[in-house]
């Protein structure tokens, strides 16, 4: 496997509450075998509590992309925006020349799930700007966030794009990255996953992730639903 995340390996911050699983080194957890995937800088899992969040602090030159998976964030910048963020919502904060902001879990009783997502910008000292969107599964990969805004996703400052793959038991899909990155993390159910030319096919669960350059790699269903964010990269 050309680049393996497995999500028992991931690195983790709890502090009662939050609770953060981290695929990259972020804040006190750093590993130099894991700093990031192309632009892909951070890709955190975090289960926040009720009424819970995090205060006011300040961003700049990142895209910041949170997929809500339960409950909603209570968002507010200094752009202005004020927003609640329900489940099965994409957004997407370029800090630029800087930005500060809040989330919280706007649920009193039910706990946040989200994926907080920095993508590494190919401009930096752009103006700030906002953008959000409901996550409408259209095909079998959809596009949720991409370089130039197509079919109605979200845009990003960088040669990237980030798509909902959702596959049925039995079915697959083939990736081609021949000459680009790709990263692949589960969100729910179970993938087979074969990359072109290796022996085993490894078998991925949530959380778990795999990164690929210059091959082919076929995904297959081993659950009812299985669902994964595939990250198309830039090379250089």
């Amino acid at each position: 496997m050309h680049y393996l995340r497995l999500a028992q390996d991931r690195g983790r911050a709890n502090f009662g509450w939050l609770d953060s699983k981290h695929s990259f080194s972020f804040g006190s957890y750093y590993d130099p075998k894991h700093t990031g995937f192309s632009a892909l800088r951070v890709i955190n899992d975090d289960t926040v509590a009720p009424a819970a969040g995090f205060s006011t602090h300040s961003h700049r030159d990142m895209e910041i992309i949170s997929y809500v998976l339960e409950g909603s964030i209570e968002h507010k910048d200094s752009m202005g925006n004020s927003i609640v963020i329900p489940a099965g919502d994409i957004q997407r904060m370029s800090a630029g020349t800087g930005v500060t902001h809040s989330e919280f879990n706007h649920s009193k009783n039910e706990n946040l799930h989200f994926l907080q997502i920095w993508i590494q910008p190919n401009r930096k000292n752009i103006e700030p700007s906002y953008q959000q969107a409901q996550v409408v599964q259209k095909d079998t990969l959809t596009p949720l966030v991409t370089a130039d805004g197509r079919e109605g996703s979200l845009s990003l400052q960088q040669d990237a794009n980030l798509y909902r793959l959702q596959l049925a038991s039995g079915e697959n899909f083939d990736f081609q990255t021949d000459t680009r990155p790709g990263y692949l993390h589960v969100i729910s159910g179970e993938f087979q996953v074969n990359v072109e030319d290796e022996a085993n096919d490894q078998v991925l669960k949530q959380g778990d992730a795999v990164g690929v350059f210059k091959t082919r790699l076929t995904v297959q269903s081993k659950a009812a639903e299985s669902v994964a964010l595939w990250f198309d990269l830039p090379a250089g």
